[in-house]
C-alpha cells in the first residue's frame, strides 16, 4: 500500500533525499578502491544516481518577502480588507475570469461552488474517481451523490465516454478534476455539458495555470477552484478561491462565505443582518499577502515544469516498461503539480511496484504510488449512514452495495494498485542533468531487474 500523498510530498520537500536513502536496502561498496559501480543500482551496492537535495518547497524569498508580510501585521488589519481584494484582483487577471473569491482552502471553495449553484440533495454530481478526497467530501457536504465516471488511464484524466453514460435524470453537474496539475478534456466535457444544460465546475486545485488552447483551465467551466495548500504550485500554506465569470454566482458564493450577509447582487446591508444561509470561510491580509508574493514567481516557474517534465517524458519513454501521461491535443501547458508515469512491472521481470519505487528511493529518487482508489473508501458509506443523508434519501438510494456495484471503475483502480508513480513538482524545477539523472536510475533498474528481484523478492 502506498504512503498517503502529503507524507510523501512532506517528506520529499523537506528532507530531501537523505529521508529515502536510509533503508534495509542500502548495501557497503562493491569495489575495493572507494568507487561504486556506476551501472549497478544503488539499491544492490552501487552508485546513486542524484546526490544533490531536490529543490525545498515552498519557498520563500528574506528578506524580500518579509516587507509586505509585516506591514499586514504592524496594521492591525488581519482580516479580509484591501490586500484579499487585491490578491482576488490578480488572481482573476492571472487565470483570465472577471471575478475571483478567496476563501480558506480548496475544499471550501469546492463546497462554495457546489452550494451557490443550488446543488444538494436529490442530485448526483458526476465526478472523476482519481483525485483527492476533498473532492468527493465537497458533493457529500452538500447532501449530494456522487457518480464516478472512470479515467483514461493514459491521461489520468476522467474520460469523456464514460460521463456520457453516467448521466441520469438527477445528474445537476459534472465536476472534472485536473489531476496532477494536467487539463482534463474540457473540450469534449463542455459539449457534453451543453448537451445535457449541465453546470460545469473546474477542480483545478492541482493546476495553476495549466492551459487549453487559450485559456486557462478553471476559466473554461461555469466556475473553477483552486487550493493554496503549502505543497501546491501556488502555496500560502491554506488558502483556496472560486473563479467565474458570472457576477451573479461569485455575489452569491461572497454572502456565503461572510455569514450569509448581502453583497452585490443580494440587495440590502450587513446592519440589517444575514439574508442567506452561510458560513465563515474569509481570507486574510496575510494569507493574501503571502500568495502576492508567490505569485511574482509562478509563471517563470510553472514555464520551467513544462519545460523539465516534457523533456523527461520524451527522455523516458524508450524505456520499456515506463509510460509518461498522454495530454490531450488542445493542451497547451500542464503544470504538472504532479508528473505522473505508469510502471509496467511484465517489462521489469515481474517485480513488485513498491520494490520499484524502494530502488529509485536508493538512487536518490524520491517517488511514490499516489492515490489509493477512493470510491471504496469508507467516508462514502459514513455518509450514507448519516442522519441527513437517512432522511434526504430511500433506502434504495443509499444501498451501498448497489453504490460500489455501479460506480465501478476499473481502469482507475489499476492506475492506483499497480501502475501509478508520481514525480513531485519541485524535482522539475531543477536543471535537464537532474532529470537525466531520473533516467539513469530507471535505466539501472530496468537493466538489473532480476538481481533486484532475486535478492528482496525471493
Amino acid at each position: 500500500m502506498g504512503i498517503k500523498r502529503r507524507d510523501f510530498i512532506k517528506k520529499s520537500i523537506m528532507g530531501g533525499i537523505g529521508i529515502w536513502t536510509t533503508s534495509i536496502f542500502q548495501t557497503p561498496y562493491v569495489w575495493g578502491q572507494g568507487g561504486r559501480d556506476v551501472k549497478l543500482p544503488a539499491i544492490l551496492g552501487g552508485k546513486k544516481s542524484h546526490y544533490d537535495l531536490w529543490p525545498a518547497w515552498p519557498v520563500w524569498k528574506s528578506p524580500t518577502y518579509d516587507e509586505q508580510i509585516l506591514k499586514v501585521l504592524q496594521s492591525g488589519v488581519w482580516s479580509r480588507a484591501t490586500v484579499t481584494s487585491e490578491f482576488e484582483k490578480k488572481w482573476a487577471e492571472m487565470v483570465g475570469t472577471k471575478r475571483c473569491l478567496s476563501v480558506v482552502n480548496g475544499t471550501n471553495a469546492l463546497i462554495t461552488a457546489i452550494s451557490q449553484f443550488n446543488i444538494g440533495p436529490g442530485d448526483e454530481v458526476i465526478v472523476s474517481p482519481y483525485t483527492f478526497v476533498a473532492t468527493v467530501q465537497a458533493i457529500l457536504m452538500n447532501g449530494a451523490i456522487p457518480v464516478f465516471a472512470d479515467i483514461d488511464s493514459e491521461t489520468f484524466q476522467i474520460n469523456p465516454k464514460k460521463i456520457e453514460q453516467k448521466i441520469t435524470s438527477k445528474t445537476k453537474a459534472i465536476l472534472p478534476v485536473h489531476i496532477l496539475g494536467i487539463p482534463a478534456d474540457m473540450i469534449r466535457i463542455m459539449q457534453i455539458a451543453r448537451k445535457h444544460n449541465l453546470i460545469v465546475i473546474e477542480d483545478a486545485c492541482q493546476a495553476h495555470l495549466a492551459q487549453i488552447k487559450d485559456k486557462r483551465v478553471g476559466s473554461i467551466g461555469d466556475a473553477g477552484c483552486f487550493s493554496f495548500q503549502t505543497s501546491k504550485n501556488l502555496p500560502i500554506g491554506e488558502g483556496g478561491a472560486v473563479v467565474s465569470d458570472n457576477d451573479m454566482f461569485v455575489d452569491k458564493c461572497f454572502s456565503f462565505h461572510n455569514l450569509g450577509f448581502p453583497y452585490g447582487a443580494s440587495v440590502g446591508a450587513v446592519a440589517n443582518g444575514s439574508l442567506n444561509i452561510g458560513t465563515k470561510i474569509r481570507f486574510t491580509e496575510y494569507q493574501a499577502a503571502i500568495g502576492l508574493m508567490q505569485m511574482q514567481n509562478l509563471e517563470k516557474e510553472t514555464e520551467m515544469r513544462w519545460e523539465n517534465g516534457r523533456y523527461l517524458s520524451e527522455r523516458i519513454k524508450i524505456i520499456p516498461g515506463i509510460l509518461p501521461c498522454k495530454l490531450y491535443p488542445e493542451t497547451t501547458k500542464a503544470a504538472f503539480h504532479l508528473l505522473p508515469l505508469r510502471y509496467v512491472k511484465s517489462e521489469f521481470k515481474n517485480m513488485s511496484r513498491s520494490l520499484f519505487l524502494e530502488a529509485m528511493r536508493a538512487e536518490g529518487v524520491p517517488c511514490s504510488s499516489g492515490y489509493t482508489s477512493l470510491y471504496t473508501q469508507p467516508f462514502i458509506k459514513a455518509a450514507f449512514e448519516s442522519k441527513l443523508y437517512q432522511k434526504i434519501y430511500s433506502k434504495k438510494e443509499l444501498n451501498y452495495a448497489d453504490f460500489l456495484a455501479n460506480n465501478q471503475c476499473p481502469a482507475n483502480d489499476k492506475i492506483c494498485n499497480e501502475e501509478a508513480i508520481w514525480i513531485t513538482q519541485n524535482m522539475l524545477l531543477t536543471g535537464k542533468s537532474s532529470m537525466d539523472d531520473i533516467v539513469t536510475a530507471i535505466e539501472k533498474i530496468h537493466d538489473n531487474a532480476e538481481k533486484i528481484i532475486q535478492k528482496f523478492e525471493k
